[in-house]
C-alpha cells in the first residue's frame, strides 16, 4: 500500500523519508531514498543542542535548552517541508524520557517541524540502535556485541545478523557525566575514577547476563567511540578499531592534561572536545567490565535504524505486529475472543471513520485492532479489575517497536474498555490523541459487549450513524427482544456513555 503509493521505483524520483533524532547531546537528521528495495542516503544534518545539558535538578528543561532545540529544528523543517507524514520519523530519547516537561517542548518543536515527535524508550532505542549498525555491517556469522554511548544513555544489544537478542540502557551518558564529574572542565585523577566507578556500578546489572552469552566481535555506534577510535588512529596506537592498549594511552594523555580546553588531540573535533573525559570514562569502565578486547566502529546508528524500521512497516513486516502477538502469547490471551473483537471493532470504525475524522488507517486503525486483541491480557493476573492490570503492563512494559505515546495510547483503550469511562485518562495523553482514543474506546466497548457471550454465533450486521455527539446503534428487527441480558448491558453502557459527555441510542 504505503510502497507503492510513497515510493517510485525509478530510482531518478523515488521521494525522500527522512528520520531524525533528537538526542540528549546532538539532534540529527538524515535523508534517504528507497532504491530497489534498500536505503540510499542522500543527506546528512546534524547540531550539537545539548539537551540534556539543561536539565536542572527537579528534571525540567531550561527555556535555553528549548530555544536550542527549536533552532535547530527550525533549520531541519526546511529540509522536510512539505513531505508526507508517513514518510517523517521523529523521535526524542534520554533526555526527553528524563524531562518532565517534554510535553511543552514536544508540543512547540511539533508547530516548527509540522511532524509529530514521539519519545522512545531506553530498550526500544537500543534496538533502532541495533538495526542501524548491523545494517551498515556485513553480514558476519556470530554473536556480536553493540554498544552506543549517547548524551544521556548507553545502549548495550547482543545480536545475531540483524535480530537483536539482549537489550539494554543504562542511565549513563557522555552529557550527564560531564556535568556530573567535569562542570567546571577541570581534569583531575580523582574526577575521572569517580566517573569510572559510576559507569561500573551501572554495568553491573548486565555484566554477568552479558558475558554468560558471550559474543564474537563488539560493535561502536556512536560519536564518542568514532572520536576516541579517530584519535587512536592518528596517534599511532592502533590502525582500525579501540584496544585496551590504546585507552589506557589516551587516559594518559587526557590526565596529563589540567583542563577540558587544552585537550588538542589530532582526530578530535572541537565540538567534542569538552565531552572527551566523560566519554572516555565510560568507554573504559565498558571495557574492563565486560573484558573487551578490540572494539570496531559503525556508521551505522539510531537514524539508519529508524529508516529501516520505517521501511519494514512499508512492507508490512511491522516489529508492533510482533509485538502485541508476544504479549498474547505471554500473558495467554484467547485468540478467538479476541480475534470476534476486533472484526466488531473494525466493522464500527469502518461505520464512523468519516464522521470522527479517524481516517489515518495505520495509525487509528492498528491501534484498535492491537487493543482487541490485548484488551484481556489483564486476566493473566486476577478478574478482578483485570482492565486496570492489562493497562498497567503496556504502559510500563518494554514493547518493541512502540513509542511511549504509542503505549499510553494503546494503555488507555485497554484501561477504559469497561466498568466507568474515566475522561481524565484520555486527557492525560498526548494533543493528537486524546479525542482520538476517546472515540476509539467507545467502539471497542461496544464489540466487547455484544461478544461477551464468548460463542461463536456470529454477531448480527449492526450499524452505527453518528449526529454529533450521539451514537445509534441499530440491529436487526427482533434480535435484542430475543436477547434481553444484551438489552440490559447496553442500557448500562449507554449511562457510562452519558457519564462521559456522549449518548448511545439503541434502534
Amino acid at each position: 500500500m504505503v510502497v507503492d503509493t510513497l515510493f517510485s521505483q525509478d530510482t531518478t524520483d523515488s521521494p525522500l523519508v527522512a528520520a531524525i533524532d533528537l538526542g540528549s547531546n546532538s539532534f540529527h537528521m538524515v535523508l534517504a531514498r528507497l532504491v530497489q528495495d534498500d536505503i540510499q542516503i542522500v543527506d546528512k544534518m546534524g547540531e550539537k543542542v545539548q539537551l540534556a545539558a539543561g536539565l536542572d535538578d527537579q528534571d525540567h528543561l531550561s527555556e535555553e535548552a528549548i530555544q536550542r532545540g527549536l533552532e535547530c529544528m527550525t533549520r531541519f523543517a526546511q529540509r522536510i517541508a512539505g513531505m508526507p507524514k508517513t514518510a517523517v520519523k521523529i523521535v526524542g530519547t534520554n533526555a526527553l524520557r528524563a524531562a518532565r516537561n517534554r510535553e511543552e517542548f514536544i508540543l512547540r518543536a511539533e508547530e516548527v517541524m509540522q511532524h509529530p515527535i514521539e519519545v522512545i524508550a531506553g530498550r526500544e532505542e537500543a534496538r533502532l540502535i541495533y538495526l542501524g549498525a548491523a545494517h551498515a555491517l556485513a553480514d558476519d556469522k556470530g554473536r556480536r556485541l553493540v554498544i552506543d554511548i549517547g548524551g544521556g544513555s548507553t545502549e548495550f544489544i547482543i545480536g545475531e545478523h540483524f535480530e537483536p537478542m539482549h537489550l539494554e540502557s543504562l542511565h549513563m551518558g557522555c552529557v550527564s557525566y560531564n556535568q556530573r564529574f567535569f562542570a567546571d572542565g577541570v581534569i583531575s585523577d580523582k574526577a575521572f575514577r569517580r566517573a569510572v566507578s559510576a559507569a561500573q556500578r551501572e554495568l553491573m546489572t548486565i555484566r554477568n547476563q552479558f558475558r554468560r552469552v558471550g559474543w564474537n566481535s563488539v560493535i561502536g555506534s556512536s560519536g564518542t567511540i568514532k572520536s576516541i577510535e579517530a584519535i587512536s588512529v592518528a596517534q599511532g596506537w592502533t590502525t582500525e578499531g579501540i584496544t585496551p592498549e590504546a585507552l589506557q594511552k589516551l587516559r594518559k594523555k587526557v590526565m596529563a592534561c589540567k583542563h577540558i580546553s587544552e585537550l588538542k588531540f589530532e582526530g578530535l573535533k572541537p565540538d567534542r572536545q569538552h565531552l572527551l573525559p566523560a566519554g572516555l570514562a565510560i568507554l573504559w569502565a565498558t571495557f574492563f567490565s565486560l573484558d573487551i578486547t578490540v572494539m570496531r566502529k559503525s556508521d551505522g546508528a539510531l537514524r539508519e535504524g529508524l529508516l529501516y524500521d520505517m521501511l519494514g512497516r512499508m512492507h508490512h513486516e511491522d516489529i508492533r505486529e510482533q509485538t502485541v502477538d508476544v504479549q498474547m502469547r505471554r500473558y495467554h490471551v484467547d485468540r478467538r475472543q479476541a480475534a470476534r473483537v476486533e472484526n466488531s471493532a473494525l466493522i464500527a470504525l469502518a461505520q464512523v471513520k468519516q464522521h470522527w475524522k479517524l481516517l489515518d488507517e495505520e495509525e487509528f486503525h492498528s491501534l484498535l485492532s492491537w487493543a482487541a486483541r490485548v484488551h484481556e491480557m489483564g486476566l493473566a493476573i486476577a478478574h478482578s479489575n483485570f482492565h486496570k492490570h492489562g493497562a498497567y503492563i503496556l504502559e510500563n512494559a518494554d514493547l518493541a517497536g512502540f513509542t511511549k505515546q504509542e503505549q499510553m495510547a494503546l494503555a488507555s483503550l485497554v484501561r477504559c474498555h469497561r466498568r466507568k469511562i474515566s475522561k481524565s485518562v484520555f486527557e492525560s495523553l498526548p494533543g493528537n490523541y486524546r479525542e482520538a482514543c476517546f472515540k476509539l474506546c467507545l467502539l471497542l466497548r461496544l464489540s466487547v459487549l455484544l461478544h461477551r457471550n464468548r460463542n461463536k454465533q456470529r454477531q448480527p450486521a449492526f450499524t452505527l450513524s453518528v449526529d454529533g455527539n450521539k451514537v445509534t446503534v441499530s440491529f436487526p428487527v427482533g434480535w435484542l427482544d430475543s436477547r434481553p441480558l444484551t438489552r440490559d448491558e447496553l442500557t448500562e453502557e449507554a449511562s457510562y456513555w452519558r457519564d462521559a459527555g456522549m449518548v448511545l441510542e439503541i434502534a
